[in-house]
């Protein structure tokens, strides 16, 4: 739901997400919230009471086209999240426990935000995608659909991409190489070009381990811990 359908459609529409929208793997749909205003100049927003800079968005368009999304959406597990600097910080496992739901519904915010009634009758969470203000929700909703698609069956090719890739597994990914085996004096690691599976598996983990130290020690902590490995 937002004022910006056109946004959204131009990165949703392109890529892996959307040859999975052609194939019918997931449905992405916009709403424009301005369609349901029922102000003749199409007005979607007002002044805040209080005072205050800023124009806020209204009740009635927003509440109107949830109800007419409720009625178009199939039966299912519905979950509706507004994205906002005040929520849950958006990572990997949020998005697993998204992907458990059948229907999930993006409220956009723009401009000082919406009226809190409206978070108060039809929003489950508010979720943040990082600390900084963006202009609106839209950018916020994409990154969103685009982290749960992936885990939706069939929208990648095979479980191992989003099961042992960065972050997924619990560590940031290692150094990855591709023809030619020399660039600009630079080789490719031996061990890469050896077809010994194994020992290429250990390099791998042993640089994601020190990648994951010297970058993210907070996720390195907690690997070492859930794995009960050595530091």
């Amino acid at each position: 739901m937002t004022l910006f359908p056109n946004m959204v459609e131009s990165v949703l529409s392109e890529s892996i997400i959307g040859r999975a929208r052609k194939n019918g793997l997931i449905t992405v749909e916009t709403h424009d919230i301005r369609d349901y205003t029922k102000d003749k100049h199409k007005k979607t927003d007002d002044t805040p009471y209080g005072g205050g800079k800023g124009m806020l968005m209204a009740t009635q368009p927003i509440c109107d086209c949830f109800k007419a999304v409720c009625k178009k959406q199939p039966q299912g597990k519905r979950y509706v999240i507004y994205a906002s600097p005040r929520g849950r910080v958006f990572n990997h496992e949020i998005a697993k426990e998204l992907s458990q739901y059948d229907n999930i519904v993006i409220l956009c915010g723009h401009y000082e935000g919406v009226d809190q009634r409206v978070i108060d009758e039809i929003v489950d969470e508010e979720i943040s995608i990082g600390d900084y203000v963006l202009t609106g929700g839209e950018i916020p909703a994409c990154i969103i659909v685009d982290a749960v698609s992936r885990l939706v069956d069939g929208v990648l090719s095979d479980k191992e991409c989003y099961e042992k890739e960065s972050i997924a597994s619990g560590l940031l990914e290692y150094p990855q190489y591709t023809r030619p085996p020399v660039f600009n004096g630079k080789e490719v690691p031996e061990v890469l070009l050896s077809g010994h599976h194994a020992n290429i598996d250990k390099w791998r983990l042993e640089k994601s381990l020190q990648l994951t130290k010297e970058r993210r020690p907070d996720l390195y902590e907690k690997y070492i811990k859930e794995h009960n490995l050595k530091k």
